[in-house]
């Protein structure tokens, strides 16, 4: 009896490769799923992810887990999703971090592009500039001019060397030509109790920081540094609006999973977390965090991301900002 060709054995285990994948991907989820969020628990991503969860696991009739690795600034957690079999049971919960991190941080492990595919962006983060009261400006315009007249440079505080706010502030410098002198901190948290006492006189933080403060008067919210007014803090106009236009820095969370995940389980995965952005119980609980629902398709989402890394790169490369 002749043997099958090897050219005609390889075809067909190719086939049944596919064929098998195909049905796994058809019968998804069988088994718990893990959301990587590559921060400390009780942080924004941890906080939205875990609205979202209980939705997701009973649509998808398996648990959603949240699984926080923290660490090198969200390298570490983002780094085991890269190196995960890509069958849609690990996923990341990426932000705005990820797409810094590639031209800020060094022989990063894994490509951001290369290594993942993209799901769905689920939401954005307001963040706000704010002022000390000290210091003599209620508008960007008013900011840009005291930056401009004035001999020594404006202190901001940051949430840490390469963090959003960080570049927030980078950015506002780059756009508007003027001086701002940084000083980083270990975490939003300490950055808004020491501007709130007077030891910097400028921030870009998260809403649900500062707001508190801005109500009782101890901060003065000037403006939100996305694209677009916030739900959370509307009577706040955009830096772009204010001062300078196509100005951006919006804090985003959105899922990946390794590449050459079955396009039938991204697919799965988009559509449920679609249908859980809709739901009127978890869009008032986002907002009441500071995040709001912002959905966003997979080619999309790809596509943002990629000119993301491009726009960050340009930040890092004109500040000559480093990381320690």
């Amino acid at each position: 009896m002749d043997k099958p060709h090897p050219a005609a054995s390889h075809a067909f285990c190719v086939l049944f490769l596919l064929a098998a994948a195909h049905a796994n991907a058809q019968n998804y989820p069988t088994k718990p799923i893990r959301l990587i969020v590559p921060f400390p628990a009780g942080g924004p991503s941890d906080i939205t992810s875990r609205i979202v969860a209980p939705k997701l696991t009973e649509a998808l009739g398996q648990n959603l887990l949240i699984d926080n690795r923290a660490g090198g600034s969200s390298i570490i957690g983002s780094d085991l999703v890269a190196k995960s079999p890509p069958d849609g049971y690990t996923l990341l919960l990426a932000t705005v971090t990820n797409t810094i991190n590639v031209s800020l941080i060094p022989k990063i492990p894994y490509d951001m592009v290369r290594d993942f595919d993209p799901v769905a962006q689920l939401f954005i983060t307001t963040s706000i500039m704010t002022a000390h009261p000290s210091l003599p400006v209620k508008s960007v315009k008013e900011l840009i001019t005291l930056a401009k007249s004035s001999t020594t440079p404006i202190i901001y505080g940051s949430a840490g060397n390469g963090s959003p706010s960080h570049l927030a502030g980078e950015l506002l410098k780059t756009m508007s030509g003027i001086k701002l002198l940084h000083v980083p901190y270990k975490g939003g948290g300490p950055a808004v109790i020491e501007q709130v006492a007077g030891h910097v006189q400028l921030a870009f933080l998260s809403a649900p920081a500062v707001v508190p403060y801005i109500k009782t008067g101890r901060l003065r919210g000037l403006a939100v540094t996305n694209g677009k007014r916030s739900q959370v803090f509307p009577e706040l106009p955009t830096i772009a609006e204010a001062a300078l236009p196509g100005y951006e820095s919006e804090g985003w969370s959105g899922i990946f999973v390794p590449v050459r995940t079955p396009a039938a389980v991204v697919q799965r995965l988009n559509s449920e977390f679609a249908n859980a952005l809709r739901d009127n119980d978890i869009r008032t609980k986002l907002i009441a965090t500071g995040s709001e629902p912002a959905f966003m398709p997979p080619d999309a989402f790809g596509t943002k991301v990629r000119d993301e890394i491009m726009r960050w790169g340009k930040v890092v490369k004109a500040s000559g900002m480093k990381v320690d």
